[in-house]
Formats: C-alpha cells, sequence, structure tokens
C-alpha cells in the first residue's frame, strides 16, 4: 500500500507549520500509524546530522522525534544555509554541493526538484503517512516558476493542503482570503481547510469571523489552535529571546547574537535552565556583566569575528578575563578563539586568512568536505558523559588540542582547555542536552549545586502536550480522512 501525503502550509513564515507537523506527527504516531514528516526544502541555519550521516533541518529533527524516527536525509532533501543576504550553501540530500546566489539557484531549481521527488517517492514505499511542512508562504509571487517548496511540490505529488494562519499577529482572515486569492484555480482547490494558530481568549468572540471565513471561502475551519505559553520546540531559525527572571544565585551567560549564527538551539537548555540567566546580546547592545561568555556556531566564521571586533567584543573579552570569568567556543566560537583562520577555498566566504582572538594556540583551515558526525564520549575535565554533533568544514591543528575538551568513543579527542581551565572550545553542538556533561559544564562555570535538567525529557513533554491540544482543537476525523488513515 502507497502512503497517503498531506501538506501543512502557512499564510507567513513562523506560522506555526513546524509545530503542526510535529503534533500531528505525534498524535498519529500515538494511534499506531507509520508517519514520516517531510520538509521538500528548507532554509535554516539550525541544522542536525543524520542517521545516514547527512545534515537537514533541526526542525525536521524534531518532527522525526515526534514520529518515533530517527532523522533521515529523505526528510529534508534541500537544505539552504544563507551566508549572506544574497547567497547561500545548497545542500543536497544533506551533502553541501557548493555556495549559490538566488539567480544561480533558481536556474538550478529542476536538479533540486528532481532530489525532492526521489525523496519522497522513497518515503511513500516506506510509511503509510507522509506530513509535509511547506516553507514561507505559497503566495509569494515572485518565487512562483519552479516552486518546490509549497504548491509546486503539493502540485507534483498531487496532494490536499492545510493552510495555517497565526493570529497573534493579527489580521489571520486578510492573510488566509489574502493567500487564497494570490493561488491557481487548481491550487485553491487543493486546500482542504484553515488552521487558525496561537488564538488568546474567549472562542465565542472569535465565531462570527470563523462563520464569514467558511461562508466566503468554501472552505472548512479545521480547528482553532490556543496560544500555549511555555510550550518549546527548537526554533527552525528565530532566536527565542524570552528570558525568565533571574533566580538569587543563577549563572549569567551572555551569548552574542552573531549576524551569521548557526545551531542557536545549543543554548535552549540554557535558557530553559531554572539556574541559569542567559542573555542574547544583540547588534550595537553593550553585553553585561557575566560570569560566562559563550561564543556560538557561525555560517560565516571570519565575517562574524570581524564584526565582534567592531561591536567591541575584543576589549570585553579581556575585561572579562581579567576579573576571572569563563570563556566558552562551540563550533565557529572554537575557531574564533585560535590563533588563525584560513578559508583558501572561498568555503564561507571570500578565499582569504583572518587572525583569531588568540586565546587558544591553533590555526583553523577550511576544507571542502564537512565533518558530519553524531558523537559520544566523555568530558576531558571530569569523566562525564557528552553527546553531541559535529557539522563544520574547519580542521584545527595545534598544541591547544593536546589539552582536549572530551575524549570521544571513536578514539578521536575534541576541542581543547585553557591550562588554567579558563577557557574551553568544543567543535561539538548539543553538548548542554546531556544532562550530567550540562551539570559539569556549569560547575566549570560557577553555578554552585547545579540540579540535574533533562532536555531531553523536556521536549518530550512538550510533544505530548502539543499532540494532546491538536487532538482536543482539531477536526483530527476531518484530517484522518484526508491523511487516508481512516482507510
Amino acid at each position: 500500500m502507497t502512503a497517503t501525503t498531506l501538506m501543512i502550509q502557512g499564510t507567513t513564515s513562523d506560522a506555526g507549520k513546524s509545530t503542526v507537523v510535529a503534533g500531528l506527527c505525534r498524535a498519529l504516531k500515538r494511534r499506531g500509524l507509520r508517519v514520516v514528516p517531510f520538509k521538500p526544502q528548507n532554509m535554516a541555519l539550525n541544522s542536525a546530522v543524520t542517521e545516514d550521516g547527512g545534515e537537514i533541518g533541526r526542525a525536521q529533527a524534531v518532527q522525526a522525534q515526534a514520529a518515533g524516527l530517527a532523522p533521515h536525509t529523505d526528510m529534508n532533501p534541500v537544505l539552504l544555509k544563507p551566508n549572506s543576504d544574497t547567497g547561500a550553501q545548497v545542500i543536497i540530500h544533506g551533502r553541501a554541493i557548493g555556495n549559490m546566489e538566488a539567480t544561480a539557484y533558481h536556474d538550478y531549481k529542476q536538479v533540486a526538484r528532481a532530489a525532492v521527488l526521489s525523496s519522497h517517492q522513497r518515503l511513500v514505499m516506506q510509511y503509510q503517512i507522509i506530513m509535509v511542512e511547506g516553507a514561507g508562504s505559497p503566495a509569494e509571487i515572485n518565487l512562483r516558476a519552479g516552486d518546490i517548496a509549497n504548491m509546486g511540490f503539493a502540485e507534483a505529488v498531487d496532494c490536499p493542503v492545510i493552510l495555517v494562519a497565526d493570529i497573534d499577529r493579527g489580521g489571520v482572515f486578510a492573510h488566509l482570503v489574502g493567500t487564497l486569492a494570490l493561488l491557481s484555480e487548481s491550487e485553491q482547490a487543493r486546500v482542504h481547510g484553515f488552521i487558525i494558530n496561537r488564538f488568546r481568549g474567549d472562542i465565542a468572540l472569535l465565531q462570527d469571523g470563523l462563520d464569514w471565513l467558511e461562508e466566503h471561502t468554501g472552505k472548512p475551519v479545521l480547528g482553532v489552535l490556543p496560544y500555549l505559553h511555555g510550550l518549546h520546540l527548537e526554533a527552525e531559525d528565530s532566536i527565542s529571546r524570552a528570558m525568565t527572571d533571574a533566580a538569587p544565585g543563577s549563572l549569567r551567560v551572555v551569548v552574542p547574537a552573531l549576524p551569521h549564527i548557526s545551531n542557536h538551539t545549543d543554548f535552549d537548555p540554557l535558557r530553559l535552565h531554572p539556574q541559569v540567566t542567559l542573555h542574547w546580546v544583540a547588534p550595537d547592545a553593550a553585553p553585561s556583566t557575566a560570569d560566562c561568555v559563550i561564543l556560538p556556531g557561525s555560517k560565516n566564521v571570519r565575517a562574524d569575528l570581524d564584526w565582534l571586533r567592531t561591536q567591541g567584543w575584543e576589549d570585553y573579552l579581556a575585561r572579562h578575563l581579567r576579573y576571572g570569568g569563563k570563556l566558552m567556543g562551540i563550533c565557529g566560537g572554537l575557531q574564533m578563539l585560535g590563533s588563525a583562520l584560513h578559508d583558501p577555498h572561498g568555503i564561507e566566504g571570500a578565499p582569504g586568512s583572518s587572525p583569531g582572538l588568540g586565546y587558544l594556540d591553533f590555526d583553523t583551515t577550511l576544507q571542502t568536505h564537512k565533518q558530519l558526525l553524531n558523537v559520544h564520549g566523555k568530558l576531558a575535565r571530569n569523566g562525564m558523559p557528552v553527546s553531541g554533533y559535529e557539522i563544520h568544514a574547519g580542521i584545527s591543528e595545534g598544541n591547544a588540542l593536546r589539552r582536549p575538551f572530551a575524549q570521544l568513543d571513536d578514539g578521536r579527542t575534541d576541542g581543547a582547555i585553557s591550562d588554567d581551565e579558563q577557557i574551553m572550545a568544543t567543535y561539538l553542538h548539543g553538548v548542554f542536552e546531556s544532562p550530567q556533561a550540562c551539570a559539569a559544564l556549569l560547575d566549570w562555570a560557577g553555578l554552585q549545586t547545579p540540579q540535574p535538567f533533562d532536555y531531553h525529557a523536556l521536549r518530550e513533554q512538550n510533544l505530548e502536550r502539543l499532540a494532546d491540544t491538536l487532538e482536543t482543537h482539531l477536526d483530527m476525523r476531518h484530517i484522518l480522512q484526508l491523511s487516508g488513515a481512516d482507510a
């Protein structure tokens, strides 16, 4: 039996497509159905390493967890990682094929389309339901030609579409009616209903609008989802700047919001930790006093290092360390802490070299081949177990690496620790997701008696909460019919 494909599209970016797909994957899994997430084309700097050694959007990895699956490159066959205002690294079936400007990628779309359809076909042969997430809005007129992310894909595989809109932003009826009006007749017919997301208040006050929407469009409203306060699922790209109130004795962590920041989801376990106050420092903002400063990953390390210098971070870090503060670098942040960074092939920008911050004795050279690994090991400092994933093109070499951050199970070492243990650097994303490693690192950073914090368990609780909400507030009978599950 071949699979049924159901697509969730949105009237805008961040309308809630990723969240709805994750919730439906968990709800359908709980009903015993073999469901798989799929996003034809994703543009995001938050990514994950798959079981087949490739790279996909982080949101699809979370959706895979919701479906009870290990992430696979077929779940997100085309990933675009912006490295400038007009260009991006293009990743096909988990492997980077090079950098392209927007106009060049437009010409490349036929190749990307073939990759999308081949991945979809493989999933069709393995699962009952393919739950697809669109990208941005299907009504972007300038992107319609050769579209593989929204209606172009839906038309190619002949699947029904549900349209999601965010009422919390305002203008929800205009978003839905306007989006529908900009679609072709065949695309309009493909839309089988609407979901209104992030509603606050008394649903009775919305009923007149819902009745008008259904009468005006001839499409049913399949549900109104409430605003779920405190729900946490990793963001596709936007940084969540929400902060909890600083508790007495909490550890103060400062992170610069780099222009090309990547995998900022590394910091979600810290942002949500009850004993940590995490502060993202925006451009032109003065960083506050901190116990620990962490330099995050970057898709263009040399450019972001230049940005740090122009923003005055070099002086701030010198002062921070002089007064006993701790400093950590993750991936691109690790590379910044070294003596020099070389990009002879122009992997992340124009070919050339840049001096590093010089806190650790090693150089980094970017290679054409990217390291993509899920890893396990132990922290070198105290033997606590640590897990994470590597996504980097840089190879670092130098004396500082002889005192590593972690000893990996595959026999390699990772990262470096300064002789005075004031500075740590690692290539591992996700190090704070391991409860024991997180506690050990917070202890190093100066937190007294860190409490255990299980980030994976929290994510699982949120997926269950989300699925419960969808079961309560959506017309699941109708959605099961669209997905073919009622058969």
